[in-house]
């Protein structure tokens, strides 16, 4: 597909492995797919800019976005990994507001999308598709809320085994030897979701690796012992950094 393209979906039946569908009869599926436009973008492209108007809502079909934040201070934060199956620029369907982030594909992406006229006609019409919509708004505020509370009283080793426990859920994928986070994941986007440094997370996961709880390669990470990263997330005792930050 050529970059940038955009084009009327032609393939409902994708809609089964989408979360935003769940629950929905074929005939909605078919209806609601049939009324989105199907975007694809190259790697480092933008989707959304943070404060542009918002206009089009997206469910992730294929590749890799972040969402970025710019912080007061000039800071740009990672705030999200959007992984196939997950929707994203939701605020466009809540009439005229501005998105709150930035959408930069991080691996070329296909994705469904509607604009923000579309998408409200279809809440009002899939009474399932509301409550689903519901859903995916309340699960990104207790996952904000979350970190928020995590970065204000937890420990980096604590934070990083977290993040790596959420993409598990989102992303993971059992292998022979563990469960596979089947998503590229480069050390400086772990450190920047948990608000470390890259040199703590590579210590970190060189650590972890060496201890046999994960295995490292080509950008991704294995999980061979999720039990000892839940371990380390609930429980781990307060150790002092070499560089000062607490483990």
């Amino acid at each position: 597909m050529t970059t940038g393209s955009r084009q009327r979906s032609q393939a409902p039946d994708q809609s089964d492995r989408l979360r935003f569908f769940r629950n929905l009869d074929q005939g909605a599926r078919d209806s609601i797919v049939a009324a989105a436009t199907s975007v694809s973008r190259a790697r480092g492209a933008r989707l959304f800019r943070q404060g542009a108007a918002a206009q089009s809502f997206y469910v992730l079909q294929q590749g890799r976005v972040k969402l970025t934040q710019l912080t007061p201070d000039g800071q740009l934060a990672l705030l999200r990994l959007v992984v196939p199956g997950e929707a994203f620029g939701g605020i466009a369907a809540l009439g005229q507001r501005t998105y709150p982030v930035s959408a930069e594909v991080a691996e070329d992406c296909v994705a469904l999308s509607w604009n923000g006229g579309t998408m409200d006609r279809l809440l009002r019409a899939h009474p399932q598709l509301a409550i689903n919509y519901i859903e995916l708004l309340t699960e990104r505020l207790h996952d904000m809320q979350s970190r928020y509370e995590e970065l204000a009283t937890e420990q980096v080793e604590q934070r990083l085994a977290r993040m790596l426990l959420r993409l598990v859920q989102r992303a993971g994928r059992r292998v022979e030897s563990g469960v596979l986070v089947d998503v590229r994941l480069s050390r400086q986007e772990l450190a920047e979701m948990t608000g470390t440094s890259l040199f703590t997370v590579s210590r970190i996961l060189n650590r972890w690796q060496e201890a046999g709880v994960i295995r490292l390669s080509r950008q991704r990470v294995l999980v061979r012992q999720p039990h000892g990263l839940v371990s380390i997330a609930e429980s781990l005792p307060a150790q002092a950094d070499s560089d000062g930050q607490p483990l």
